[in-house]
C-alpha cells in the first residue's frame, strides 16, 4: 500500500473500482460474426446496387437489380400496403446493426493485477472448478456445488448429519481464501449452503 492510500482509505477502493470497471470493458468480446454478416450484406447489396446504377447509366444494364420493376412497384403501391413488410424490414436492420455493434456478454472474470496496462480474467468453468476444489477440502465435505450470481458466490456443500455449523464457517474461510488468493475481481460475498446426505 502507498502512502497515498494509507492517507485516503477510500483510494483503494476506487482503484478496484477503475480496475474492474476497465477489465471488464477489456474483456467484452466483441461481436464479430453478428458484424461480419452485417458488414457483407451492406457491402453485397450496396455494391450490387451501385453496378447495376453505373452500368445502366452507361447503357448497358447488367439485370442484377431490377430496378425498373423497383420503381414501378414503389409508384403503384401506396403506404399502407407496404408498411408490415417496412417496419419489419427497417426493425430487422436495426437488431442486426445493435447486435452487430453492442458488445457480447463477458464470459471472463476480471482477476487483478500489479501493472493497471495488464487485463486477466479466468473463465466462470475454471473459477467454479477451483472453488469448489476449495471447498471440497474441508474435512467432512462429500461433494460441493457452485454457483457463481450476479453479486454472490453460492457454494451448497453435501455432508453426513453428524455436520454443525461450524464447518460452513470452515468452507466459507477455504473458499474465501481461494478466491483472495486467485485475486478476482468483483465476484461479491461467498455465500454457503448446507444439504446433508438423504434430504
Amino acid at each position: 500500500m502507498t502512502t497515498l492510500q494509507q492517507l485516503l482509505p477510500g483510494a483503494t477502493v476506487t482503484a478496484q473500482h477503475a480496475g474492474l470497471r476497465r477489465a471488464r470493458r477489456v474483456l467484452r468480446p466483441a461481436r464479430t460474426l453478428p458484424g461480419a454478416v452485417v458488414a457483407l450484406a451492406l457491402a453485397a447489396g450496396l455494391g450490387a446496387t451501385t453496378a447495376e446504377v453505373v452500368s445502366a447509366l452507361l447503357g448497358h444494364p447488367l439485370g442484377w437489380v431490377p430496378v425498373n420493376e423497383l420503381v414501378e412497384l414503389a409508384g403503384k403501391s401506396t403506404w399502407p400496403e407496404l408498411s408490415t413488410a417496412a417496419l419489419v424490414t427497417a426493425g430487422a436492420g436495426a437488431l442486426s446493426l445493435l447486435l452487430a455493434i453492442v458488445p457480447g456478454r463477458c464470459r471472463l472474470v476480471p482477476v487483478e493485477t500489479s501493472d493497471p496496462l495488464i487485463v486477466i480474467g479466468i473463465t466462470r468453468v475454471g473459477l467454479r472448478r477451483t472453488l469448489r476444489s476449495a471447498a471440497q477440502q474441508v474435512a467432512g465435505v462429500d461433494k460441493a456445488q457452485v454457483r457463481l450470481r450476479r453479486r454472490t458466490i453460492e457454494v451448497t456443500v453435501v455432508t453426513g448429519a453428524e455436520s454443525t455449523g461450524l464447518m460452513l464457517r470452515q468452507v466459507g474461510t477455504a473458499v474465501g481464501d481461494r478466491l483472495a488468493g486467485v485475486g478476482t475481481l468483483g465476484t461479491g460475498e461467498v455465500v454457503v449452503r448446507l444439504r446433508r446426505k438423504g434430504l
